[in-house]
């Protein structure tokens, strides 16, 4: 079954819609600047009223490994998804399952062999130094035969995740904008109507 994560939740009330639509997991961004940022206060709240089996994952972008410390002992974190420069080494530090978000938006095709410690890969649209959220998909001929699990983000909604689903048989997806009334506010029809797409295909 294809796994599936609801990212850039701000609010309980849209994580306990996405829980109750389906969602494996709900993505909680801690990157200062970004439109669905949240503090480790509100990120905790959330957390601590979602059911269980959903999994919290954090995500970090060139943060210090003080930072994300500081995130951990305050917010009860199941996994670390990484969109920056940092090295496997640097994702590793935290004791936790760790992802690593790969740039498929720029000309240059990603090191594909860095990463074997990491949980899964998720490649996004996003170009190099971006955290993504953009709404915009990414040529996905340009997705490798991998032999290892993967997690399909970017322009993904209700409308294309079915036929992303069938054609590159991801391990999971990521949506975000995809189920927006504006950028960090979801909309819950729209997120019902994303997991039944995928649950269907």
């Amino acid at each position: 079954m294809i796994r599936i994560k609801i990212c850039g939740v701000t609010t309980i009330e849209d994580a306990q819609a996405a829980a109750d639509a389906g969602a494996d997991a709900i993505g909680l961004v801690f990157v200062a600047g970004s439109k669905r940022g949240i503090d480790p206060t509100q990120a905790r709240n959330i957390c601590l009223r979602l059911p269980p089996f959903v999994s919290r994952v954090g995500l970090f972008m060139d943060h210090s490994a003080e930072q994300v410390n500081s995130v951990l002992s305050r917010v009860p974190l199941d996994t670390l998804q990484f969109h920056g420069s940092e090295t496997a080494a640097q994702c590793a530090l935290f004791g936790r399952p760790w992802i690593k978000a790969m740039a498929m938006g720029g000309e240059e095709s990603p090191d594909w062999n860095a990463w074997q410690d990491a949980q899964a890969l998720l490649l996004d649209s996003h170009g190099g130094g971006k955290l993504g959220g953009s709404g915009k998909r990414f040529d996905w001929s340009r997705v490798p035969a991998l032999s290892r699990p993967w997690i399909l983000a970017g322009g993904l909604n209700s409308h294309n995740v079915a036929g992303a689903c069938r054609q590159l048989r991801p391990d999971a997806v990521d949506v975000s904008s995809g189920v927006e009334k504006s950028p960090g506010i979801k909309d819950h029809k729209l997120m019902h109507e994303f997991i039944k797409a995928v649950r269907n295909a």
